[in-house]
């Protein structure tokens, strides 16, 4: 975690009234500035079983290793700063750590106590499948529990990633095989950004980590291949003046208004009324538009940062 002041109280007491208490809890501090910090070491000398550790300026996936390394147990849950568990989230993964399993995913739902987050949510958080056991989403780091064994055969988190990394290593740890069971009443909520201009900032910086995870197919290439078709229809404007421009304009309204409407089909359990449809729809269109600006400009400062300034620092060096 860093600089999660206003969400760790709510993390803690949820991890602290487990029905099934953990015999430990490790915290990684990667840099915070706020009262984060003192809000843990306040509850350590209250008697929690908490172990802080602080590495500075550590990116995630750093902050992971160091506290997997520190925590003393074979088996290690995982969870994230900003998300608060149910009371049984624990038990319920603990229930399906049997013999035969070496990794459970439980699942995630996140707070929407706002019409926005009602609908930004709906726009890039993965819909839940239904189960015998309940409704589930895809898997998350935010909410497994594993063997030590299958952390270290994955090599642990990439820790030069400020996102993505979680991915990587959930594929890494697919790819060496190991066994993986699902515990669909194992939940945490997950706090989502609150408005336009967060939700902006922080995609951005999941465009530019995706590319450097080499996971850029999985989201941008879709968005490409989209903007790449509207900027040849564009083209046209070159013999046919500026007023062709209406053409891919309205086309591109046209892609976002199905995109939206595609989004509220798949979350239709969640939409309730013809009005609130209608109203979620309307939101649905910036929302989608402002993913699409995010991972541009993500994009861009990949190729910026990390492409041609690693090709220039390169170039310095000889």
């Amino acid at each position: 975690m860093r600089n999660e002041e206003d969400s760790i109280r709510a993390l803690l007491d949820g991890l602290l009234h487990q029905t099934m208490p953990p015999d430990e809890i490790v915290i990684a501090d990667g840099g915070s500035t706020d009262g984060t910090r003192r809000i843990i070491e306040e509850a350590i000398r209250n008697g929690s079983p908490i172990k802080l550790i602080v590495d500075d300026n550590s990116l995630p996936g750093r902050a992971r290793n160091l506290a997997v390394t520190h925590a003393r147990n074979e088996w290690i849950a995982f969870i994230d700063a900003g998300i608060k568990p149910a009371s049984d989230w624990l038990a319920r993964l603990a229930e399906k750590a049997t013999g035969d399993v070496d990794v459970v995913y439980g699942t995630y739902d996140p707070i929407v106590d706002s019409f926005f987050k009602e609908c930004a949510a709906m726009a890039y958080v993965p819909p839940v499948s239904a189960t015998t056991e309940g409704p589930v989403r895809p898997r998350s780091i935010a909410s497994a529990l594993m063997r030590r064994e299958a952390w270290r055969a994955a090599g642990g988190f990439p820790e030069d990633l400020r996102s993505a990394e979680d991915l990587v290593f959930m594929n890494r740890v697919e790819h060496a095989g190991f066994r993986i069971g699902r515990a669909p009443r194992a939940v945490v909520q997950w706090n989502i950004q609150p408005g336009f201009l967060s939700t902006f900032r922080r995609f951005v910086v999941y465009a530019r980590h995706n590319i450097r995870a080499g996971l850029w197919r999985e989201w941008q290439a879709a968005i490409f291949v989209r903007y790449a078709l509207l900027v040849a229809l564009a083209l046209p404007a070159i013999f046919f003046g500026l007023r062709w421009l209406i053409v891919p304009i309205a086309c591109w309204f046209f892609l976002l208004l199905l995109r939206a409407v595609r989004t509220l089909w798949k979350n239709r359990i969640q939409s309730r009324g013809v009005g609130r449809k209608i109203l979620c729809l309307l939101m649905l269109l910036p929302i989608i538009a402002t993913l699409d600006a995010a991972a541009f400009v993500g994009s861009l400062s990949w190729l910026l940062c990390d492409k041609l300034g690693a090709a220039g620092s390169r170039q310095s060096a000889q």
